[in-house]
């Protein structure tokens, strides 16, 4: 049976609306060409979908059951019109994200925007928060997400967390020697973060180990090689949280934040920067 989406729509607008008359006024028809696309809709079934009185109209059983399928339809039917119909939106996105951010979310927020905005092209850009931040004032980017010190003046909070001191679940150092530390090279907030608050205590403590690769570092910290600054969330199976520890300072919370590059923006970059507002 090839059922018309006219008449799904004519028979969805008039359980909606209660009756004819309201319906035509919602589909711009007369109240004569409703009623005709509901016969023609039930005589191609074979079955009333609506009992009619003077006073009330209300959906038969098998009006019931087919009021179901027909949303449904009409659902998919729109989806699919959305998803092909042509974008007017073009140009460029320039993206930065450092690699503590990316996850599941971000590749699945990608494929959404480019089947949405075939006609965008997308730049992402993988760096250290502060390197983004500096891209993002030189006009290199667009959008960042950053990680940040929270401060009522910054751009919009995506997520807040904290920072912590790490180690592997294995450390130890002997009471009275240096405490090693691997840290990403400077610039990098989470090091910067560490030396800022040892530099305020009597802790003796060394830096024993730097690599630019998150994969490196967390392969030192796993061996019990030294302390780090983590995000909370980052902190893997194998590793402890050793704040208050040897002698560590406190550390201060933290927020990932949207920078957007000052002056405006396109409407293909305020469509992205939509969507990432909307990452969970």
């Amino acid at each position: 049976m090839d059922l018309d989406p006219i008449l799904l729509r004519t028979f969805v607008a008039v359980t909606e609306s209660g009756g004819f008359t309201r319906a035509a006024e919602r589909l711009h028809l007369t109240q004569s060409a409703v009623s005709h696309q509901i016969r023609r809709l039930e005589e191609q079934l074979g079955c009333s979908l609506l009992h009619r009185t003077t006073r009330r109209l209300t959906l038969t059983e098998d009006g019931e059951d087919f009021l179901r399928h027909a949303e449904q339809i009409l659902q998919s039917l729109d989806a699919l019109s959305r998803r092909f119909q042509p974008s007017p939106i073009t140009g460029v996105v320039r993206f930065g994200v450092p690699e503590n951010f990316i996850g599941d979310r971000l590749p699945n927020l990608l494929c959404q925007f480019t089947r949405a905005f075939p006609a965008v092209r997308m730049d992402i850009s993988v760096s250290m928060s502060m390197d983004l931040r500096q891209m993002v004032d030189a006009d290199e980017l667009d959008l960042a997400v950053v990680v940040a010190l929270p401060d009522s003046t910054a751009d919009t909070v995506l997520r807040r967390t904290r920072f912590v001191w790490v180690a592997s679940e294995t450390f130890d150092v002997a009471p009275g020697r240096s405490l090693p530390f691997a840290f990403f090279p400077s610039p990098c907030i989470n090091r910067q973060i560490g030396v800022s608050a040892l530099d305020g205590t009597d802790v003796e403590w060394h830096v024993m180990f730097t690599s630019p690769s998150p994969q490196g570092l967390n392969a030192a910290i796993s061996a019990g090689l030294g302390i780090t600054v983590m995000i909370e969330d980052d902190v893997l199976p194998g590793m402890r949280i050793v704040d208050g520890q040897y002698g560590l300072p406190s550390l201060p919370p933290a927020e990932f934040v949207l920078l957007r590059r000052p002056g405006g923006c396109t409407p293909a970059v305020a469509e992205f920067g939509k969507l990432v507002l909307e990452l969970p």
